[in-house]
């Protein structure tokens, strides 16, 4: 097999959303699995529907994901290549201007156009249906089935994988192919990703951009871990795999014919999963982008005791903000079950410990459960409260060691005072 060369062809028309990054990430992984290139190129001949900055975003996604191409194309800046081409299917008497645009004339004695497409197995068209259709616009700009055509030749494209919306488009493709005598790609069409409903994915099932998903909190590790088995099966039962492991294990015989449904839960899962295999180090960097109002240092602190409570980088501003933020008692002061007289007595005690850590705070604090006969529940929830104002919080005595004596003492001190004798 001769170097394996694939492309991701995106058009600047926004940002794309996830099921457009995962038909990049099925190129990369192959063209990588196989010590081949992985070339970006950017499609914006329809010049009316460019958006700004859609290309610097398309960019970010792929860099977010760790996904790296080893050449750029912009395909508004290979205009005279296309003219070059068209001057040569004219010369041919295989296009023809009509109404100020360039159409390709359909000259084939063939009934059918045929491929054999790497997910689909054997596909064929009957001519009959295929019209002359438009290859260069009135302003000059190609179409995509042109544009695409020359610059796979041109690029030495070995397999095209792409969405199976471009099946019927191929037929023509292959045509221009064998105008020009040239030998085409190896198809690969990719079921789309489904809904819930078994539909279209749509905004409201999961069709966000990759970015969007960063920034509520998911890990680049568990999307592309989440995508890569949107429509591919791994030879095991394996499910974490890292990009490198997938770089070693992809292959396009494992692509599934049936369109995957995109499951929320799922990719939730992989969060979590993730979120406890990465290091602190690298966790507390996420965690910190975020959220540059907290400590660093603090931040690598409190994580150990709550990163088996975290499913998403964003949940950790919620589970560990008492460490950062003064607690609001308005909505669950009612709740602390311990008096008045047993909280001051906790405090006087607290305030003679020595040695503040976690089992001399703990010592503490279950000599005085003891003495008062109260539970577990009602002094582990009540000191809770009196710290963080919630009713759930990391573990209570090593938060209280983290917090610091002085710190726990004075928030003790201003639930007291909300408290009847």
């Amino acid at each position: 097999m001769n170097q394996v060369i694939v492309r991701y062809g995106p058009s600047p028309t926004g940002i794309p959303h996830i099921g457009n990054i995962r038909t990049a990430l099925f190129n990369f992984l192959f063209a990588k699995n196989h010590g081949g290139r992985f070339l970006l190129r950017i499609e914006d001949t329809d010049q009316a529907r460019i958006v700004p900055a859609a290309v610097e975003k398309i960019k970010e996604s792929l860099n977010a994901l760790g996904i790296s191409w080893d050449e750029l194309f912009i395909q508004s800046q290979r205009l005279e290549i296309y003219q070059k081409y068209l001057n040569e299917l004219i010369s041919k008497d295989l296009a023809y201007e009509e109404e100020g645009a360039w159409r390709f004339r359909i000259k084939t004695t063939k009934e059918k156009v045929s491929w054999e497409d790497v997910v689909h197995s054997n596909v064929e068209f009957s001519t009959s249906v295929i019209e002359d259709f438009v290859i260069v616009k009135s302003d000059g700009f190609p179409t995509y089935h042109f544009a695409s055509v020359v610059d796979d030749y041109e690029m030495k494209i070995t397999h095209v994988m792409r969405g199976d919306e471009w099946i019927s488009s191929t037929p023509k493709h292959i045509l221009l192919y064998e105008a020009f005598g040239w030998q085409h790609p190896k198809f690969a069409h990719l079921p789309p990703i489904l809904g819930s409903n078994h539909k279209k994915l749509s905004k409201r099932d999961g069709a966000k951009s990759v970015l969007e998903y960063i920034k509520e909190g998911y890990l680049p590790q568990s999307i592309v871990n989440f995508l890569v088995l949107l429509g591919w099966s791994p030879k095991g039962n394996q499910e974490i795999f890292s990009l490198e492991e997938l770089i070693k294990e992809f292959s396009l015989d494992r692509i599934n014919k049936n369109s995957p449904i995109f499951n929320i839960e799922k990719l939730n899962w992989f969060n979590g999963q993730w979120i406890r295999k990465i290091s602190d180090s690298e966790l507390v960097t996420k965690i910190y982008a975020q959220n540059t109002k907290f400590n660093k240092a603090k931040i690598a602190q409190v994580l150990p005791i709550v990163k088996d409570r975290i499913n998403f980088v964003s949940d950790f501003s919620n589970i560990a903000n008492l460490f950062f933020e003064e607690p609001n008692l308005k909505n669950h002061a009612k709740e602390i079950a311990i008096s008045k007289k047993v909280f001051e007595k906790l405090i006087d005690n607290l305030s003679s410990t020595a040695f503040w850590k976690e089992e001399a705070i703990k010592t503490t604090v279950v000599k005085i459960m003891d003495t008062q006969n109260l539970s577990k529940p009602q002094v582990y929830r009540s000191i809770g409260i009196a710290l963080s104002g919630k009713l759930i919080t990391p573990p209570i005595f090593k938060s209280m060691e983290i917090l610091g004596q002085n710190k726990t003492i004075e928030r003790l001190k201003n639930a007291t005072e909300k408290l009847k004798s």
